[in-house]
């Protein structure tokens, strides 16, 4: 015990005797983390009034020392949330944190300039950077779970990234093509019901910007023809997708796709009518020699040149001729009912 005490009073006494600079502390700051709050480059970055903090901010930008930056235009926002340094300070804490790697972080930064500061000068790059980040994550980029552990990538929540986009500036350029990134995300999770959605309304939303109206029909069309490969009995997608790229060739008779597009059409008649093709072969197995007759029928309709038109017309020649000596056996027995 005595030797303990004879230790820790030798320890003070050298920490009062031979006074030293001690290391940098350990810091937590809200929103910013455990920092050690060291002296910095050129002394001790905290200012007392917000303009000379931010000359921290913007020096530390121009100097790539990213950490400073942030930490600099954390403080002004937090001491002088009011000031007319304000804004200018959440931006650049988005963009160090762009810097620092942390894109979804940066988005959320940003954000808060939209929804506290929608007067700012570079509102309109604000938004060019958030398009950029979501970019980042539609291809592929993993989202970080409580903003540090890289965990997956979602289209879902990259998705929700261009809706919030959309929010932001409905009628901005940023804006429109946002909302032909919602349908793109919801396709790459084979969503094609929520890409399609998102695809005509945008259609509707930008009609009278033609280059952004036009693709988004088109895409609408492509996201009902995947949907419609998709299901081998149900035709409704196959039909809201012919519909879809009948209107846009009506609607953009000039545009270089409208070939492709009248392709696809036939395609598509082609697969609806190898469907009804398999349903009437199906009722013909089935002796549901009526049933056939309907489906073969159909095919006709659907593409009368096809394979399937070729064989269904046989098929149908040979049903009623199954059809007529049925009736002929009906009639001699005196039957009321189908054999």
């Amino acid at each position: 015990m005595r030797r303990n005490s004879a230790f820790f009073v030798i320890f003070l006494f050298l920490l009062v005797a031979m006074p030293h600079r001690s290391p940098a502390p350990l810091i937590y700051t809200p929103g910013i983390g455990w920092t050690y709050e060291s002296v910095s480059r050129k002394g001790n970055w905290h200012r007392g009034r917000a303009k000379e903090q931010m000359d921290i901010a913007r020096e530390a930008m121009e100097e790539k020392d990213f950490k400073l930056a942030r930490k600099s235009a954390h403080r002004t926002l937090k001491n002088w949330p009011l000031s007319d340094y304000a804004a200018e300070a959440q931006f650049i804490k988005g963009r160090a944190y762009e810097e620092l790697n942390r894109p979804e972080k940066a988005f959320n930064e940003y954000q808060k300039i939209i929804d506290n500061y929608p007067k700012f000068e570079n509102y309109d790059n604000v938004l060019e950077r958030q398009y950029e980040i979501a970019g980042k994550f539609l291809d592929g980029r993993w989202f970080r779970l409580w903003g540090y552990i890289p965990v997956f990538p979602s289209m879902q929540k990259t998705a929700d990234m261009y809706k919030k986009l959309i929010e932001n500036g409905p009628y901005t350029d940023v804006g429109a093509q946002a909302s032909l990134k919602v349908g793109e995300a919801n396709e790459k999770q084979k969503n094609f019901h929520a890409a399609v959605q998102a695809l005509t309304k945008a259609a509707d939303r930008y009609h009278d910007r033609k280059n952004v109206a036009s693709e988004a029909l088109f895409r609408a069309g492509l996201a009902y023809q995947k949907q419609a490969k998709t299901a081998e009995y149900d035709q409704d997608a196959a039909v809201q997708a012919i519909n879809t790229f009948t209107d846009f060739i009506a609607l953009y008779p000039e545009d270089e796709r409208v070939d492709e597009a009248r392709e696809i059409i036939e395609s598509l008649r082609t697969e609806q009518a190898r469907g009804a093709y398999k349903i009437a072969r199906y009722y013909e197995k089935q002796k549901s020699w009526k049933a056939g007759l309907v489906y073969y029928n159909e095919v006709l309709i659907l593409d009368p040149n096809s394979s399937y038109g070729d064989e269904a017309k046989e098929r149908i020649e040979m049903i009623k001729m199954i059809l007529k000596e049925v009736e002929a056996v009906k009639a001699e027995y005196g039957l009321t009912e189908d054999l």
